[in-house]
């Protein structure tokens, strides 16, 4: 994984929000890989007891430690991960939700994308962007 200490190296930071643990640390792997490490990527993913599903607490927690340097961009995988980031967004201050974008992107193609745009030092906007840009890009 990337650099934790990353914080405040002025890249946008990446959250991403999965059901399953073993998703979202694999793909902060892969995207840290390709990032490199001065894209700092947090992980927020399943429930509080360990199983599948999401915490909300957890959520809100990465988000905010994530908003830092370039800001945070969150991308999420599905259903109530995606409530559970509404619901982490509407508790930030204004000014926190100010260094805040949340991509509607594929999870894998736009964190991928999202990294490396990250690794060059673009915005926030940019690096949402990027994400979204995921959505069209033809696999075969």
């Amino acid at each position: 994984m990337p650099d934790p200490d990353a914080t405040a190296n002025g890249h946008v930071n990446l959250v991403l929000v999965s059901h399953s643990v073993e998703i979202a640390h694999g793909l902060a792997d892969l995207v840290g890989q390709i990032a490199g490490p001065d894209v700092r990527i947090v992980t927020a993913a399943g429930a509080i007891d360990g199983s599948l599903g999401t915490d909300g607490g957890a959520v809100l927690d990465a988000i905010r430690s994530a908003s830092t340097g370039g800001g945070a961009l969150v991308l999420v995988d599905l259903g109530s991960s995606v409530l559970s980031v509404r619901a982490a967004v509407a508790e930030l201050s204004d000014e926190e939700s100010g260094r805040v974008a949340v991509a509607d992107a594929p999870l894998v193609e736009g964190a991928v994308a999202a990294g490396v745009a990250a690794s060059t030092g673009c915005t926030l906007a940019e690096a949402a962007e990027a994400a979204r840009g995921a959505r069209d890009a033809a696999k075969l």
